[in-house]
């Protein structure tokens, strides 16, 4: 029994989006894991241009205090 995966597009190419801004938080939020990881590029679809665009906007933002560098853990 052979399941067939839809491969996954990019978001930025299909919305015509040319810059990845850092300021643009809730955007970024949604490539991040619950524990503030980046998402690989074969687990959220990005081409290899967006996802280093992705990566850089993230890490500034990180810096800036913009987004967490980690997510509050409490046990």
């Amino acid at each position: 029994m052979l399941k067939f995966r839809r491969k996954r597009v990019c978001q930025f190419c299909q919305q015509g989006i040319v810059y990845i801004d850092f300021k643009d938080e809730k955007r970024l939020l949604k490539f991040l894991t619950e524990q503030g990881k980046i998402i690989p590029r074969h687990t959220s679809g990005t081409c290899a241009k967006h996802q280093r665009q992705l990566a850089k906007a993230i890490k500034r933002a990180r810096h800036l205090a913009l987004i967490p560098f980690v997510a509050d853990f409490t046990r």
